[in-house]
């Protein structure tokens, strides 16, 4: 076991999304960022991994896992093999106590993404979510005050939409 400190709230939550974002669609074809394994490899230790073939296998399925339940596929009792093993222990520092998460180490990142999943989904429900456009394979978190962002990307899928609508509706008074 090793022995990690919780990463900030917000830390975790881009990893979360980074990891449902590595399916991408681009021109009509998804890919997969965790595909080759030097990529894949790069990426888990740019958020702290060590790039094992364990970690990939356990990062991979837990993606695949998330991406379903964010997407409303699956329950969220699915995730129950994927908590075992985990606890946290409590530190007494000169600011009162510090939390750290006990994982096996291949198991560090997809347990921090399936942790932050679940303090979204009680904290901030609603918020994370798939992005309205239906050729869109990615996921967005919602900060917005009113919790009405639809798009992973204005610029890219916010002006596709929007420029649909509108040629739909150009198409429409002109019949």
């Amino acid at each position: 076991m090793s022995t990690i400190v919780l990463d900030d709230d917000r830390t975790d939550q881009q990893l979360l999304l980074d990891l449902l974002n590595t399916t991408p669609v681009t021109d009509g074809v998804r890919s997969d960022e965790l595909a080759d394994r030097d990529s894949a490899r790069a990426w888990l230790e740019a958020r702290g991994g060590r790039g094992s073939a364990k970690e990939l296998a356990r990062v991979r399925e837990t993606r695949a896992l998330l991406q379903s339940l964010v997407r409303g596929q699956k329950s969220p009792a699915s995730l129950a093999p994927y908590l075992g093993g985990i606890g946290y222990r409590p530190t007494v520092t000169d600011d009162g106590l510090s939390w750290s998460l006990d994982v096996a180490a291949d198991a560090k990142l997809a347990t921090r993404a399936v942790l932050a999943w679940g303090s979204l989904r009680s904290h901030a429900p609603g918020r994370l979510r798939p992005c309205a456009n239906d050729e869109c394979a990615l996921f967005l978190i919602d900060r917005s005050k009113a919790n009405n962002a639809r798009w992973c990307s204005m610029a890219v899928c916010g002006n596709r939409m929007k420029a649909r609508r509108h040629y739909q509706r150009q198409r429409e008074t002109q019949q």
